[in-house]
């Protein structure tokens, strides 16, 4: 297949006009580039930015990171999703620290034993932070080497995933490994876009792009269709006792939304008598006072769709095992709430 020719030359100069001026990106530590990539898996930039100053001010360096207690880390975390990502960071700190003296290593291989650092971030902390030689190949990057090429290979295809990072280090600059990989990541969040959206008109490769001449943009790229998600219904139950806390539950530590603290609830459909039940068996004693219906909501995880409902209730008793209660201010600035639980939120915090 014919390519595109060369593009660095107009990709390098349209990014230098047309980068964001992203906080990591004006001091491209490899600790700073390693936390934004983490960070900026599933999450939108917009979404992260403000996450990332606070995890700078509060865990500044490796160091820092690997000695964070797991309640203040996930609580820095809270709102980003996917904690299991937090969870390696930790653990990844932990191995620098033991291993590398604290410093990331600067070896695209030896990155790529860190938990949670697999070959696209290990690319990117190689490239951007040490000037490396290394493909940085994630969604943006197919999609927009999928259209420069007019392939319709899958990019869920490990094969097709190969041929198009050997592209990428074909096109990659040796001066410039950093800025290019950069400059591709932004060209496919800022221009290229998926769908039926790609903003041809201000794309600086429109006149080498194979697919925007055979008009086939559209189409590519080629991908798997997602499997569908499995329902869940879940019961939420709001608890406030008298001195006006609530129940939080604290979930496995293995599992969906491992170790962190939600509403008190049940993965099942439960009319309110069964919930009562449920709590009656805990030694909790709901009071006269009529449980209030709760907004119903729904969380979409990768994989399972949680459908919830529930009740507001005023109930008394010792907190069964695996949970507490906890005031608003502590449900606020302690415990780390999943966005799951969004729509219960200022119920629990007293709308801090």
């Amino acid at each position: 297949m014919s390519g595109p020719g060369p593009i660095a030359p107009a990709l390098l100069a349209w990014f230098r006009q047309n980068a964001r001026a992203l906080p990591f990106r004006q001091d491209p530590t490899p600790y700073h580039i390693w936390v934004s990539e983490i960070m900026l898996q599933q999450t939108r930039v917009a979404a992260a930015l403000e996450h990332y100053r606070r995890f700078m001010e509060a865990l500044p360096d490796v160091p820092a990171l690997a000695a964070c207690p797991d309640e203040e880390l996930f609580k820095l975390w809270e709102g980003l999703g996917y904690y299991s990502r937090a969870r390696n960071l930790k653990k990844a700190a932990q191995l620098v620290c033991s291993e590398y003296g604290g410093q990331l290593p600067a070896s695209f291989e030896e990155l790529q034993k860190l938990p949670g650092v697999g070959e696209y971030t290990a690319g990117a902390i190689a490239s951007i932070a040490f000037g490396l030689p290394a493909p940085a190949v994630d969604g943006n990057v197919l999609r927009v080497f999928a259209r420069l090429y007019n392939d319709g290979s899958n990019i869920a295809d490990p094969a097709a995933k190969r041929l198009f990072t050997r592209r990428v280090m074909d096109q990659q600059p040796a001066d410039a490994p950093g800025p290019f990989n950069e400059a591709l990541m932004e060209l496919g969040a800022l221009v290229c876009l998926p769908g039926g959206a790609p903003l041809c008109g201000e794309c600086p490769l429109a006149d080498r792009c194979l697919a925007k001449a055979a008009g086939t943009l559209l189409e590519l790229p080629v991908k798997t269709p997602p499997k569908a998600r499995r329902v869940q219904p879940v019961t939420v139950l709001v608890a406030r006792n008298a001195r006006g806390e609530h129940l939080l539950q604290k979930r496995p530590e293995t599992g969906l939304l491992a170790g962190l603290w939600q509403p008190f609830l049940f993965e099942e459909k439960l009319t309110l008598d069964e919930a009562l039940a449920r709590l009656a068996a805990l030694g909790l004693s709901v009071s006269a006072a009529p449980p209030r219906p709760l907004k119903p909501a729904k969380h979409i995880f990768s994989h399972v769709e949680w459908r919830m409902a529930g009740w507001q209730l005023e109930a008394a008793g010792d907190a069964p095992a695996g949970c507490l209660w906890a005031s608003p201010e502590e449900a606020a600035g302690r415990y780390a709430l999943p966005g799951a639980f969004k729509a219960y939120r200022p119920l629990l915090t007293g709308g801090r």
